[in-house]
């Protein structure tokens, strides 16, 4: 593939290299995204974002999913202002304004409608990860329970509750039960019989006496999981979780952090496979780029006492004006139906450029949520039994390759080997082109890098 837009040149500057001397100088060894993309954007609107070196980059990390509708999109920016302009109040706790009751009335119009029906919301703190603290405290106040039910590869946040659930964890009172895949099945079969073994280990521990699970507060899954390596749950598997947490009365919280506001295809995941959960876990998206989170759920389960879920800024009326402004943006444009049309384009295109590059071990995901497994071919099992391992050099080699022509992605999946592409659902066909495009060209790239013998730092 031949790159469609070459990118500006690097034009170092001062500015640009102070900057980052300064953030590495000042800020924490935890930041993240700051040493794999060392850029300092200044400018940004829909894909692009312009670096203070002069360069322009194609976004398609999207501040992590945020950015449904890309940086700095007109109705965002006209909501925002609208606001500001009003004198109406920026901090008001959980005070009911016209702001808020907007946003909860387009929020709920976008809903399942058996939750809408008799949903309750609760607006958290600022991140997903606070949300997802909210729904684990919300399932145990209502059910008297303790113990949570979570899946192998989960992210659902760092704070403690929420990291506790995710699949890095350490010390944890969590389940943690078998997350079906294909690629990289846990029991080495994958389709429809990976998943029915799956959901068969999840009724064996909650049925049998002597599993040592007793019975749970509730369970919390991604319908496809993110920072796991954009695995999409098969549509049949969901439903099973469906029936076997309510035949057993145990409430199934679905994070929708990054899944939700069209990104797969459906306004939100869970309706490929049909379900309604009982707890809904937002954010991201649907601020319109600004803080926000919420726990939506069934009446029913709303056990709560004033007071025992709060927090200073979970009236941020600024993304409850913006976030209104993207979901029915989103909604009005039907933004879901066009992720699934262009994301499947890709998927398509990506397969085929897998055929080309025995490196690509796998290319799924849904809608506009793509991810591409690079793996180690010449480490593969002779007898094909079992995938190749995956390449994480490989993979920093691509993302860095993308950087330098101008495409920003991210990385993901277990062992950090999957490139991920979270673009805005506002992509256009000839910027899907591009990205493509740029991607091939930094993945060929990264092959001659990464096999060069002479530079073993980056082999495999």
């Amino acid at each position: 593939m031949a790159v469609t837009e070459t990118a500006a040149p690097a034009v170092p500057s001062a500015a640009h290299e102070g900057i980052l001397r300064r953030q590495s100088l000042r800020e924490s060894a935890a930041r993240t995204y700051a040493r794999s993309l060392p850029i300092v954007p200044v400018r940004a609107r829909g894909l692009t974002i312009e670096g203070a070196d002069g360069r322009r980059y194609l976004d398609c990390l999207s501040g992590a999913g945020t950015l449904a509708l890309g940086h700095n999109h007109p109705v965002v920016l006209e909501a925002i202002r609208k606001v500001i302009d009003s004198g109406a109040p920026l901090h008001v706790l959980d005070l009911a304004t016209p702001v808020k009751d907007a946003f909860t009335t387009e929020l709920f119009a976008t809903l399942p409608r058996q939750l809408a029906d008799s949903a309750r919301v609760q607006f958290c703190g600022p991140a997903g990860t606070d949300a997802v603290e909210a729904a684990l405290k919300l399932v145990r106040t209502a059910t008297g329970r303790r113990g949570i039910l979570a899946f192998t590869g989960a992210y659902h946040g760092m704070t403690a509750g929420a990291l506790s659930a995710s699949g890095g964890a350490e010390d944890v009172r969590v389940t943690r039960l078998p997350y079906p895949q294909n690629y990289r099945c846990p029991f080495g079969v994958g389709g429809e019989r990976g998943a029915e073994l799956s959901a068969r280990w999840t009724e064996s521990l909650l049925d049998d006496p002597k599993s040592g699970v007793p019975a749970p507060a509730g369970m919390i899954l991604e319908p496809v999981q993110g920072e796991g390596g954009v695995i999409p749950a098969p549509d049949s598997w969901l439903r099973r979780m469906r029936e076997i947490t309510a035949d057993r009365s145990v409430p199934l919280i679905a994070d929708e952090v990054q899944t939700g506001v069209g990104r797969t295809g459906a306004f939100w995941a869970v309706e490929h496979s049909g379900i309604v959960p009982d707890v809904m876990v937002l954010s991201k998206a649907i601020g319109g780029s600004l803080p926000l989170a919420v726990v939506v759920y069934r009446s029913d389960l709303d056990a709560w006492e004033p007071g025992a879920h709060a927090g200073t800024f979970r009236g941020n009326q600024l993304a409850m004006a913006a976030g209104a402004a993207t979901l029915a943006y989103v909604r009005e444009n039907r933004l879901a139906d066009r992720a699934a049309t262009l994301g499947a384009r890709m998927l398509g295109q990506l397969q085929g450029l897998a055929a080309q590059h025995p490196c690509i071990g796998d290319v799924r995901g849904r809608g506009l949520m793509i991810g591409v497994e690079l793996v180690d071919p010449e480490a593969q099992d002779p007898t094909g039994a079992a995938p190749a391992p995956a390449s994480p050099a490989l993979a920093a080699a691509v993302q860095q390759e993308c950087l330098r022509r101008g495409l920003i992605v991210e990385l993901g999946g277990r062992h950090s080997s999957v490139v991920r592409l979270l673009p805005p659902l506002t992509l256009t066909d000839e910027q899907a082109t591009a990205v493509l495009d740029r991607l091939a060209d930094a993945l060929a790239a990264a092959e001659r890098i990464s096999y060069r013998p002479e530079q073993p730092g980056l082999s495999h």
